[in-house]
Parts: structure tokens; sequence; C-alpha cells
């Protein structure tokens, strides 16, 4: 079979899943820390004139920049992905996404340059979100496509697993620096720290370009692109229209029904972790580090129930793993804030864990789920598109969503009840799709893109 051609063994595939789990949590790690600092400290730096609510509307609108970016970034990077390679696309946007997030540590602020620091702040988070929505693809196809089938869902949360171990390494470290530096230092240049250190991601890029190779579905496209130039009779074979064109004209249906899907995902997840340290914080008067300590606990808990739940999405499908997950975030939703607003650290940690716990359900099959949609073709652009569409409706203005609601009603229970809406839409989106975990990977479809019986529909 042409899906098990060039297959690596199990140590190989290991070594590659690891790789797209480092790439990505520094990749996600540099995302992330964006918002523990508009939490933070953002709103004083960048919107020191504004009132404490509107200051925080701005910065969380300024972290939502990068979630418009995002689908943008997906285009980009899933046309290149398609054409030129998985491994050349995903080590590009790492490079890009280290750019960009250095240039924060060292912007000035308010204080120094004016209305030009929010400005220019604002441009680096949509580079950061150009980053990550090409990122997202490559990291998860470097998996999935060097997996065996029964172990896809598995092998491709390695790269879903970067998401709480990117919360980590920077909660951690505003933690550390929060505890030992003044307030005042903190905020002059503590905060900078984190930025920085993005430089590292440079050396994963590095590194990941010395030992990768591309993923057996790409070299097998590429095989099929040969032969049929062979026969054309041509040099080279013929390009035919863009593969985000491709994308969207053979699969609409998924794209769309996948970004419904994630919505969910991504709203409640920034709620979780970017919005829950500003209400925690101002709203109920719990210190930083007790709040970001919780944060962290709920990560930890991730991280083991991101691979449990893929593995599991591997023996009974994909769909039905995701809607156990997409049912349990509504089921949660009120509980989640009852016990957040008695303000007890055990309560708000308890109300966490318990919220990641319903989320892996849908994120960790998720990998595999929206790369086995897709003929070899068309994966990079249409896997990305439906995650960083879903990306840019849910997540990025989830938090600003959050505090207006609030601020409207003045009760939590309007919060609960935008999750449950948005679970619910994920649960019938779901409910549309096909079961894809039997799907092949590589498809013997010619490039003019006509699937073959065995091309996942």
């Amino acid at each position: 079979m042409a899906e098990e051609a060039g297959r690596l063994d199990e140590r190989s595939i290991r070594k590659v899943a690891a790789i797209s789990a480092v790439g990505s949590t520094i990749e996600w790690y540099d995302f992330f820390i964006f918002g523990t600092a508009a939490a933070l400290v953002f709103p004083d730096l960048f919107f020191p004139e504004a009132s404490p609510t509107a200051g925080a509307l701005l910065t969380f609108s300024v972290f939502g920049v990068a979630f418009l970016a995002r689908p943008l970034g997906g285009v980009v990077w899933g046309h290149f992905g398609d054409r030129v390679g998985r491994k050349k696309a995903f080590l590009t946007a790492l490079f890009t996404m280290a750019v960009g997030t250095t240039l924060i540590g060292v912007l000035p602020t308010y204080a120094t340059i004016g209305i030009a620091a929010p400005i220019i702040l604002t441009v680096l988070r949509f580079v950061q979100g150009l980053a990550v929505g090409g990122q997202w693809g490559g990291a998860v196809l470097l998996a999935t496509e060097f997996a065996p089938r029964h172990r896809r869902g598995f092998y491709g949360s390695f790269a879903q697993v970067g998401v709480p171990l990117g919360v980590i390494f920077g909660q951690v470290l505003f933690i550390v620096l929060a505890s030992q530096t003044a307030p005042e230092t903190f905020a002059a240049w503590g905060w900078r720290v984190p930025f920085l250190v993005s430089v590292l991601l440079i050396g994963v890029a590095v590194y990941a370009q010395k030992k990768l190779e591309d993923t057996p579905a790409f070299r097998h496209l590429q095989e099929l692109r040969a032969q049929q130039a062979e026969q054309a009779g041509t040099a080279a074979p013929q390009r035919g229209s863009s593969p985000i064109v491709e994308a969207f004209r053979r699969f609409p249906r998924q794209i769309l029904l996948g970004a419904g899907a994630f919505i969910v995902v991504n709203a409640t997840f920034y709620i979780y972790i970017v919005y829950i340290l500003d209400y925690a914080t101002e709203d109920l008067g719990l210190s930083t580090t007790t709040v970001l300590v919780a944060i962290l606990i709920a990560s930890i808990v991730q991280i083991a129930a991101l691979p449990a739940f893929a593995a599991l999405s591997d023996r009974i499908g994909r769909r039905r793993t995701y809607l156990f997950g997409a049912l349990a975030t509504a089921v949660w939703a009120i509980p989640f804030f009852l016990l957040i607003d008695t303000a007890s650290p055990v309560a708000l940690a308890i109300a966490l864990v318990v919220a990641q716990l319903a989320l892996s359900m849908m994120y960790g099959p998720q990998a595999a789920f929206f790369s086995e949609m897709f003929s070899a073709q068309v994966r990079y652009s249409g896997a990305s598109l439906g995650y960083q569409i879903g990306a840019a409706l849910g997540g990025g203005f989830s938090p600003v969503i959050a505090t207006a609601l609030l601020a409207a009603t003045g009760t939590t229970m309007a919060i609960s009840v935008y999750m449950i809406v948005l679970a619910l839409v994920a649960v019938a989106c779901v409910w549309a799709l096909t079961e894809t975990y039997q799907n092949a990977m590589e498809d013997d479809e010619t490039v003019s893109g006509r699937p073959s019986p065995t091309s996942p529909r």
C-alpha cells in the first residue's frame, strides 16, 4: 500500500513527533506570553490614559488581532506547505515567530514613544498570528503523516501537547519574575524577559532543518507529480490552481464544519488562560501568583490528557471522542464559574482542571481528525484553514466578549451561556462530519485533483 511506503520505524516516528512537539511548544509559548502580559502589565504600559476597563478591552483587542492574522497565515503557509513541502513551511513559520516575539521584547512603551508604541505592538502581534497560522499545520502533518494509521491520533497529539507546555513555560517564567522582582521592576523590564527567550526558537528550527526529511505523504505526492510530468512529456509537472483554491473547491464542507467545531475549543481555552487571569485578580482579588499556579496545574493535567484522549480516538473514532468533549464543556460551563466566583484558590484549580479535561477530549484527537479530512494534495491548506478560521471566530476575541458580557450583565452566568452556545455549535458541526480515523493519508490521486476511491472525502 502507498500509505506504508517510506514509513519510518517506531523509534524514528517518536523522534519526529518529539521535534514537532518541541517546535510547537516554543511557538505556542511565544504566542501565549502575550496573553499573560496583556492581562498583567500591557494596559498600564501601552494604554496608560485609558480607564482600567477600557485598558483591558484595548489590550485584549490587540491580543485578538493575531487571530485575524491566523487564517491569512494558514493561506500563505498552506500554499507553500502543499507546494514545496511540510518541513520548509513549518521551519519558516518558526523563524517568523521568533523574530516577531523578540521584537516585542525590545519594544519601547507609551511613555517613551507615545501612540506609536501600541501601534507597533499591534503590528508585531499580527506577525505572531501569521506565524502560528502556518506553524500548526506543519507541526501536525509532520506528526500524522509519518505515523501508522492505528497511531495517528496519538502521534498527532504531540503537536497539540505543545499548547499546555507552552502555557506552563510561560506561566513559570512569569511567576518567577513576578515573585523575584519588585512590581516597578517587573513593569520596567521584567516582563520583557519571556519575549526575549524566543530566540531559542531559532535553534530549534536549525536543528529540525538538519534532522527532518519531508513526510511520506508529501514525497508520494511529488512522485505522482513527476509521473504526470513524464506522461505529459514535460520537464516539470503542471502546477494547476492554488492549493487554497483547490481546498475550497473540493472540501468546502470539511473546512467550514471543522472551523465550526473548533470555535468552542479556542474560545474556551482563552477564557481559561487569559480572561480568568484578569477576572480573578481584578474582580475577585486573588493574587497573580495564585491564579497563575491554578492555570499551571490545569495545564500539567492537560499534558497527560491530550495524548490519552487522542489514543482513545484511535480506538473509538475521532467524532465520538470530540462529541464527548463538546458535551462535557457545555455541562461544565455553569459549575465552572460557580466555583471560580467563590474566590477559593482550590475551587479555582478544580474548575480549571475539569474544564481543561473536557477541552482535551476535543483538542487531543483534533490533529489527526483535521488531517484525515483532506487529500494529500491540499492537506496543509485544508487543515490549516479549518483550524485557523475557527480560531479567528472563536479564540481571539473571547476575552473581550467575556469582559463585555460581565460589564453588561453583572454576572458570570452570561459567560457560561456563551460557552454553552459555542459547545452546541461544535456538537452540530461534528455530528455533520463523517468519521475519518480509517482514512488513508497517502492517496493515489492525480495532480489535477481527481481522488482515488481511498481518498478522504
